[in-house]
Parts: C-alpha cells; structure tokens; sequence
C-alpha cells in the first residue's frame, strides 16, 4: 500500500504536527488546498481574514500571548507584497513566525502574478525557506519552524503552485529546540561587573523583553541590592505590586521616577536593547556605569556603549551576580530607603479644561483604567494617542501586553487584537485606535472580530485628523487643515458590521459607555470625541 500523499496534505499535517491547531490566513490559488486539509484532515482551526497583511498580525499577536509559534499562510504574489509591513513589524518585533506563502508556478516564469519573493521578504528582515521539492516537504518545513525559534523572526516558506498535487511519501521532521537556558557569564567581564554593582550607592535594575522569563531572579537581586526596578515598554507589568517598581523606563516614566532615574550611579540592563526612548536619546545613561546584560550578542551596545557586557541569560546571570554578592558580603546599598514608592508611578493628570463636544483624553483614560476588565489584555495601534494610554493604563504581566510599532506604523491594531483574542478566548481584549490607524486598517477587520464573537473592546480615540502631523503644522503656526478629517462615525459603523458602537462627547455619555461594557455580547466599539489641540503630545 502507497504511503505517498499530494504535497498540500503533507504540508498541512507537517504543519499540525509541529502543535500548530490554529492557522490564521487568506486563502488562494497556491494554498487553498493545504487550508482545507489542515482543517478537515488535521482537525485545525482556521481564522480566515480579510487582508493578507491581517494574517501576520494575528499570528503575531497569537504569538505573543501564548509563546508559541505563530503561523499564518497567503498565496502568491500580491498576496505576499500586501505582507509587507506586517512582515517588518513582526521582524523587528523579534516575533517567532512561519508564513505558508504560496508562490507562483515554477514552470510558468510568465505568470501574471510572479515575483522574486526570495528579495522581497529579505528587505522586510524576515527569513526565506524554499520548498525545495515534494519529497522534502517534512524537511523543509522542520526547518522553516527550527529558524523561526532560535531566530527569534518570521521565517516565510514559499510554496510553488505547481508542487501542491504532486505525491510523494511523508517524513515526518521536527528538529528540536534547545531550550535550556544558554549563556553563563565569567572571567573579567562578570568581575568588572560585580565591581560595579558592588561599588554602586544607588543601582537600579531595568528589565526588558529578553529578560521576562527571569523576573523572580531579578527581583531576588534587586531586593538583596535594594534597589528600584523598572522595566521596557515590551516588558511592562513585570514588577507589578513589587514596592519599588518605577514602570516604564525613559521617555515614559513620571516625573519622579524620571529624576529617580537620573540619580542613579549604576543601572543593571537585562534583556534591553537600550533604543532611545529607553534611555532619552542617551540622557539617562550619563554619569552612571551601565552594565548590559544580554543572550543575545547583537542586542548589546547598539544604542549604548556600556561599561560591561555580559552575553549570558538573564537569569543566570542575576542569580551569579547574587551568589558573588553574598559570597564578598557586600552591603546592600539602601537606595530604596531614600524613596517614597507612591509618587514612583503617579502621573499628572493635569487640567480638564476641555472644548465642546469633546471629552478630555487624560481624564478619560484615568476613568478607563478603573472601569476597563482588569484581566484585559492590552492592544495599542499607533498613533499620537498611544503614550498616554501606555502610562496610564495597566496590563496584568508583559504577555497580556501587545503594541504595534516596532515599524512606527498605524493601522495595525485592529487585527494585532483579532490574533490576542483568538489566542486567550476566555479574557477580554481591550484596543485603543486612534481615527486614522482605524481607517486604515481597523474597519476592513472589523467584521472579523464580529464574526468570530470576540469579547473586543475597541477605544477610538478621534480626533478628526493625523495627530502627528497636526501638532507640527501647529508648532510652526501654519494652517493644519489639511490633517483635519470629517471621518464618519465609527460609532455607526461598528453597529453597521454587527457589533455594538458608543460615541462619547462628554463625561455623562462616557459614564454610558462604561456601563454599557457590563452588558456587552461581543465585540464593542467606543468612540471618544477629542479636541485635536488639547491631546497630549506623544512622550517619545
């Protein structure tokens, strides 16, 4: 008896064998069989969207939550360019990804639809796997899920039409990560960085993405040492209910955790890159010795030159610094004695003064961060509207925390919280948007999420223009006009795709709203009337 199969079912089954049973896509000419047999064969689940790009941003998001492997397919072609940004954000992301990416007929090197996709996604920072042959598919797609994980960025395997109803027997193939923590810090390099933190009077302990997974041994060494922690956007909520967490390193601090900060003579960095609004272009890293701790040697000393660097894990490397602390009985250095931990994370809120028809932005997040789902995961678009909502609004851990501008993009918000929900079905998901990023990519997925029931809570914060661009003609008092929209009510439009919709110009029709989040049944879509001259300017 023939043990062959057409390829589309072995890349299916290869694909659910690697622990995939959710696929997010749009399907075409080059992969719509592999989609069927993934679903009737495999058993998976398919999330169908409605942009290809829309893919990628669900499976990255569904990649964040559950800290697998996300996998999203498209066909070929245009299909593939409309991947473009989504491809670079989740690249620069460091989001583990397969993409299924059909391509075109080898033997048609005419067809209408061809591309070099090999050059294509190499400009996005994304890796490139060809499926080489029929009888190397459970290879190739070992090998495409393999770079995925230790590449840490999305890995697209390209698929040629023409292979799909070809047979050729299955091999099954799954390489194995090593997954044990790598990296152990020794020689001078710790030495040097032991002297550090051992001379130091007033340390302080940042955490970044990298360094998630090692939040105990951190806070174990940080309480030895007495010292605050802070943390990266991409790690926020890390320190939560810990007395001395600052929050947000760097542009986005409150004014006393910012001067904390600039106080500070030796800052220990884990699995941060250093980017400048971490560090305020470099203004937070002057007069202090900066250790760089990092298992990854290319995070290290690009946005600052540190003092010493350590390739080593985050964890080990924190537990050997304790060891050798303890071991030389180094006294603590009692900077946390100095501090008043209510003010570290209290932001101004300032005046609420606000234009007719129009609700003050601040004083509605503040109203927000109390009435939203505490269990919320998290979503911001970008837009000028997102450093506030990053500063105020508070996520359980930095999984239940997804942003979309690793690419400085808008418009990627909508589908980013389609992929959070699909991924925690049982948690509400909490999207703050601002008008534009809506327009541009929220309302072509809105009925998505309709469709899907997901438990979504979209805050559109409408402004009637381009924010960004708004405040610059304003700086130079020039005519911003032509940033101002007449954008229809989103309101209207979330109620017209199925879901409920809200528009909120005042406190009273704010209070409303809340309420009516108690009897939501599905996705609800919150529209805040704002003033484009009275919202605050992003704080990168």
């Amino acid at each position: 008896m023939s043990k062959k199969s057409h390829v589309f079912k072995s890349i299916a089954r290869a694909t659910h064998d690697h622990g995939v049973h959710t696929l997010f896509g749009l399907m075409g000419d080059a992969n719509l069989f592999m989609v069927d047999s993934f679903v009737r064969d495999c058993g998976g689940s398919f999330v169908p969207a409605a942009h290809e790009g829309s893919t990628i941003l669900m499976a990255s998001a569904y990649a964040k939550v559950t800290g697998k492997v996300g996998v999203a397919t498209v066909t070929h072609g245009p299909a593939l360019t409309n991947c473009v940004t989504s491809l670079t954000e989740a690249a620069r992301g460091q989001v583990p990804l397969v993409i299924l990416a059909g391509d075109t007929p080898t033997e048609n090197p005419r067809h209408l639809q061809s591309i070099d996709q090999r050059e294509l996604v190499k400009v996005t920072g994304a890796g490139f796997e060809q499926l080489r042959t029929p009888e190397t598919v459970g290879k190739d797609v070992a090998r495409a899920f393999y770079r995925a994980q230790v590449e840490r960025r999305p890995i697209v395997l390209n698929m040629p039409a023409d292979f799909m109803w070809q047979e050729a027997e299955y091999d099954m193939q799954v390489l194995d990560v090593f997954t044990t923590p790598g990296g152990v810090a020794e020689g001078d390099a710790l030495d040097n960085a032991i002297g550090m933190i051992a001379a130091a009077r007033r340390p302080l302990i940042l955490a970044g993405g990298g360094a998630i997974a090692a939040r105990d041994q951190l806070v174990r060494l940080a309480d030895r040492l007495e010292a605050p922690l802070a943390t990266t956007l991409q790690a926020k909520g890390l320190f939560n209910a810990h007395p001395y967490n600052m929050d947000i390193f760097g542009t986005l601090s409150t004014p006393a955790a910012y001067d904390l900060m600039q106080q500070s003579d030796c800052i220990i960095c884990f699995g941060s890159a250093l980017h400048d609004f971490t560090t305020d272009r470099g203004k937070l890293m002057q007069s202090k010795r900066i250790i760089q701790i990092d298992v990854n040697p290319a995070a290290i000393g690009g946005g600052v030159h540190p003092d010493a660097a350590l390739v080593a894990d985050a964890g080990l490397a924190a537990a050997q610094i304790l060891y050798w602390l303890d071991e030389a009985e180094i006294p603590a250095s009692g900077f946390t004695r100095e501090l008043d931990p209510e003010t570290l994370t209290l932001h101004p809120v300032g005046s609420d003064k606000i234009a007719e028809g129009a609700v003050n932005y601040v004083h509605a997040l503040e109203r927000l961060e109390v009435a939203l789902p505490k269990d919320r995961l998290l979503v911001t678009d970008g837009g000028r509207f997102m450093t506030e909502v990053w500063c105020r609004l508070s996520v359980p851990n930095p999984q239940s925390f997804v942003g979309t501008v690793n690419f400085g993009s808008i418009g990627l918000g909508l589908q980013t919280a389609i992929g959070a929900g699909v991924a925690a079905p049982d948690r509400p998901v909490v999207l703050f948007t601002g008008d534009g990023g809506f327009m541009m990519g929220g309302i072509n997925e809105f009925n998505t999420a309709v469709r899907l029931g997901l438990d979504l809570i979209v805050i559109v914060a409408n402004d009637s223009a381009y924010g960004a661009e708004h405040i610059q003609f304003v700086d130079r008092q020039m005519d911003p006009s032509l940033t101002e929209f007449q954008w229809p009510s989103f309101a209207q439009i979330a109620r017209s795709l199925g879901a409920d919709g809200i528009e909120v110009r005042s406190k009273d029709e704010l209070e409303t709203a809340l309420d009516a989040l108690a009897k939501r049944k599905g996705p609800i879509l919150i529209e805040l009337h704002l003033d484009p001259d009275d919202v605050p300017r992003m704080r990168i």
